[in-house]
């Protein structure tokens, strides 16, 4: 459902004429049989996360390239379409969810309705639900898609908000008490005579990354047996040719291209091993990678992160059967090479207005860039970073002497950019913590803070600890099960301490996490065993305090987590 007149003439760009790299042969035989097979064409992109203006550092990079910001995303797509209405006619854009959610403030502060505005103004057709979709609840999401303004900032810009004008996809989202899709499972769009079905798939394991509040009332279902389920629904409506909406990845080696598919894993490679062989194509997203596979007779493709990369999806559909014969896709970089679209210009331009001056306040400094990769600790499992060093820091320092604070613990996944050297906006800020998560502060035995570091392993993430923590790992050490992670003896026993005091089994030690983390989030179940728990401010507050306090920041040594193999025995 594009709005008219958004699809507009080709224009020339040097970045649109890559061939593609990737080509599924569906059914070759029929090729060169029968009537001329129908072209259609999918855009596709994912893990938009909000990002209207052009993404910064790391993050607004790709290829070796500057890319991203809507501006210039809505030209490509234009361009990508084609010059002619027959082409693009024969064009469905599509996306792999995680278009809202952690998004940059300018999105943010209006609960993303810029961002919904700005992809239906961009001809966006179909969205798949990701997990952010999630992060307001299933109330939000459904006003997202049916329009209103927001039950307690109202329409906060000061115009009506309409609603999506594309549809958002959610099979595997249930309403627990009645056992319905919360949204559309499924959608046909006919092209030239030829029927295209699209399955919108959240990942399964949404509720154990999501606030519970954000999941309240929804039950989700396994990725692969939902998309065979709705797979057969469409083969018996006539629909052969069919597309799934998957936000769930993978990733392939550091060394992999934008359209290569080297050394590929990932939860993807399963569901797609596990899908009907009916299913022809499978945009996927959530782990922000770049990717273009071939998995089970499937073509997998993935456009990264905040719209620096579409998908070109070319598709030849039998006109007698409907079946797919072949599909072929190419990643193009969005370059900020070609001229803006004036339409997202004026959208910008109107909530940064409406934003004010809010977002240019200077609230710190840093010494020098503050980024958040995390070094390789051993294996598969990551280590600290500057930028998550810095926030633990900052809530550490919000909870010391109020709440009486030993430590503080912070969940990667939470901190969303990298901070460039020299003065950081309060904008810049909120970008790098968008959630406006509440910092707890509980106790844990030391046995149970034990368990919380051991069960680091068993979810492959690491969490972020202040400069009062210490401990050592065991490169050499067994890691715990889902079932019991204090089985674990990664961690040091002995090793722990927090503010130099060593951590013993039976005493209690008071720490500070955000509530997504003490509500058991990341698959940090542990923390859930925590007492006399005493919710404090925002975590954004408490980073934006740490910063005008403590300005310049330097970045800290990341020495706070050691090895064994950097540890002398005793």
């Amino acid at each position: 459902m594009s709005v008219p007149g958004m699809r507009r003439a080709a224009i020339g760009l040097t970045a649109l004429a890559a061939a593609a790299l990737s080509t599924v042969a569906v059914n070759p035989s029929q090729a060169e049989a029968g009537p001329k097979p129908v072209d259609v064409k999918l855009l596709a992109l994912n893990d938009f996360h909000g990002n209207l203006e052009p993404p910064t550092g790391s993050s607004g990079n790709i290829a070796g390239q500057p890319a991203g910001g809507a501006e210039y995303l809505a030209t490509q797509l234009a361009a990508l379409r084609g010059a002619t209405e027959e082409e693009q006619e024969r064009t469905i854009t599509v996306a792999a969810g995680d278009l809202i959610g952690a998004s940059p403030l300018l999105s943010a502060a209006f609960h993303d309705e810029p961002t919904i505005e700005s992809l239906t103004m961009a001809g966006l057709d179909f969205a798949s639900v990701g997990n952010h979709e999630f992060d307001e609840g299933a109330n939000e999401l459904l006003r997202i898609q049916n329009g209103g303004c927001h039950p307690v900032d109202g329409c906060a810009d000061g115009t009506p908000y309409t609603g999506a004008g594309f549809q958002y996809l959610s099979a595997n989202a249930f309403k627990t008490a009645t056992g319905q899709p919360l949204l559309p499972p499924y959608a046909v769009k006919k092209v030239d005579g030829v029927k295209v079905g699209f399955i919108g798939m959240t990942l399964e394991g949404t509720p154990q990354i999501v606030s519970q509040e954000g999941v309240a009332g929804l039950t989700f279902s396994d990725e692969a047996e939902t998309a065979n389920k709705y797979a057969r629904i469409l083969r018996s409506q006539g629909v052969q040719s069919i597309v799934v909406l998957l936000h769930e990845g993978g990733q392939q080696e550091a060394t992999g291209g934008i359209n290569d598919c080297k050394g590929f894993t990932g939860p993807v490679v399963d569901i797609a091993n596990r899908m009907d062989p009916s299913i022809d194509v499978v945009v996927s997203g959530h782990t922000h990678q770049a990717y273009n596979c071939e998995i089970n007779g499937k073509l997998v493709t993935s456009a990264s992160s905040f719209g620096r990369l579409v998908t070109d999806i070319d598709l030849q559909i039998d006109r007698k059967t409907g079946d797919v014969l072949t599909a072929k896709a190419n990643n193009v970089v969005v370059t900020r090479d070609v001229t803006k679209d004036a339409a997202q210009t004026e959208l910008i331009t109107r909530y940064k207005t409406a934003l004010g001056p809010v977002a240019t306040k200077v609230v710190g400094e840093t010494a020098e860039p503050l980024n958040r990769v995390q070094e390789t600790l051993f294996g598969t499992a990551k280590g600290e970073s500057p930028l998550g060093n810095v926030i633990a820091d900052a809530q550490f320092a919000a909870t010391d002497n109020e709440q009486g604070a030993l430590g503080a613990f912070m969940n990667p996944g939470g901190v969303r950019a990298d901070l460039d050297a020299g003065q950081v906006t309060y904008e810049e800020a909120f970008t790098v913590q968008p959630f406006a998560n509440n910092l707890v502060t509980l106790d844990l035995t030391g046995a149970q803070l034990y368990c919380v570091l051991e069960q680091q392993f068993v979810v492959g993430r690491t969490l972020y600890p202040s400069s009062t923590v210490r401990y050592t790992v065991d490169v050499n050490g067994a890691t715990g099960t889902t079932a019991d992670p204090c089985a674990g003896t990664r961690v040091v026993r002995g090793s722990l301490t927090l503010g130099g005091v060593t951590v013993t089994d039976a005493g209690t030690y008071r720490v500070t996490v955000n509530n997504f983390l003490a509500g058991g989030g990341d698959g940090f179940t542990a923390l859930k065993s925590g007492t006399n728990q005493v919710t404090g401010m925002i975590d954004l507050d408490a980073f934006v305090a740490y910063l005008t306090a403590s300005s310049p920041v330097s970045a800290p040594a990341l020495d706070r987590i050691r090895t064994t193999a950097e540890v002398p025995a005793a």
